[in-house]
């Protein structure tokens, strides 16, 4: 794959959390919960990922909330630190990733974003991820009610965006959602570290070759 093939333009689609964001419970809940066999236990019953990818899919955090207590109301407090501190679980860029990032916008490569985000704790972030201003669009799942990897979400983004997935690549740090990609036709690649998505990109034509440690 190249920056352009037959005529129509490549595009490269990132996932956000674990590709360009660095995000994760564990940095609040460390401090809440410091044994870490309990912290484990709280994560896999209460605060589970299957939970939170109610709020990707669109429910409301106050739905979530009254659900999770009802079930567990010895830890309302920490139920409900989730979504009123979910900031603190918020690092930020993961920096080598964006860098990359701004090196393909630099060449002028189209750049989307498919993620799996609750619709207002992305809003919430944004202020502290200037680097999304360089996507021509992002879709949230939580603004569609569909995540990854349902077929629908990917169906959905390619009418939207006029997107061609023969000639453009997926970028995903689950291989779920990788998998899911190339189901439709996407040349995907699953994200393990900035240097190997950069052998990645240049194998592709997308970063110029032997380009390793290049900052924009």
């Amino acid at each position: 794959m190249s920056e352009q093939t037959g005529g129509r333009r490549a595009a490269v689609v990132f996932d956000l959390g674990g590709v360009l964001v660095d995000w994760h419970p564990r940095y609040l809940y460390q401090a809440l919960i410091p044994d870490a066999d309990e912290r484990e236990w709280f994560f896999t019953h209460v605060c589970s990922g299957d939970w939170i990818e109610q709020q990707d899919s669109g429910r409301s955090w106050s739905a979530a909330n009254a659900e999770l207590i009802g079930r567990f109301p010895q830890h309302r407090h920490l139920i409900e630190a989730f979504r009123e501190r979910w900031l603190e679980m918020l690092r930020g860029p993961i920096v080598d990733s964006v860098a990359l990032l701004e090196r393909l916008h630099a060449r002028g490569v189209r750049l989307l974003a498919l993620t799996n985000w609750a619709a207002d704790t992305y809003q919430l972030a944004l202020p502290q991820l200037p680097f999304l201003q360089r996507f021509e669009a992002v879709l949230v799942s939580g603004e569609v009610g569909l995540v990854k990897p349902d077929r629908r979400i990917f169906d959905l983004f390619i009418e939207r965006f006029g997107v061609d997935p023969a000639v453009s690549l997926f970028v995903d740090d689950r291989a779920a959602n990788v998998t899911a990609a190339r189901a439709v036709g996407f040349d995907a690649v699953e994200y393990q570290s900035a240097e190997l998505l950069e052998a990645e990109l240049s194998r592709r034509g997308l970063l110029p070759a032997g380009s390793a440690g290049q900052r924009p």
